[in-house]
């Protein structure tokens, strides 16, 4: 799928996923289900029905894209360096150096 495939409602929901204070908390194991969901998202808003709602509702718990479900994980959101500092400490990095890795993000725009 390129860039033009995908609804404009997905990419800004994309968009705003990677930009939010919780992306900082996602594995690389997690860009699977998170593709999943996208196509599901994606497929919502061509087509709204109950049952992809329903089903968006239950793929999205586990990432914490509501505030009940950050608390349910203990995720609070912080506003300051401080706190991307702390985050980076727990995950075992210490260089504040983007990973050589690609960036999941990349796949619904390319």
């Amino acid at each position: 799928m390129v860039a033009s495939d995908w609804h404009e409602a997905t990419t800004q929901w994309w968009a705003d996923l990677w930009a939010s204070p919780m992306a900082n908390e996602y594995h690389s194991s997690d860009r699977h289900a998170l593709f999943l969901l996208a196509v599901l998202v994606d497929d919502f808003w061509r087509a709204p029905s109950t049952k992809l709602a329903a089903e968006i509702r239950l793929q999205r718990v586990a990432f914490g894209l509501t505030p009940y479900d950050r608390r349910r994980l203990e995720w609070t959101i912080e506003t300051t360096e401080e706190a991307k500092d702390r985050g980076t400490a727990r995950r075992g990095q210490t260089s504040k150096q983007p990973s050589q890795r690609a960036d999941p993000r990349l796949a619904l725009v390319q």
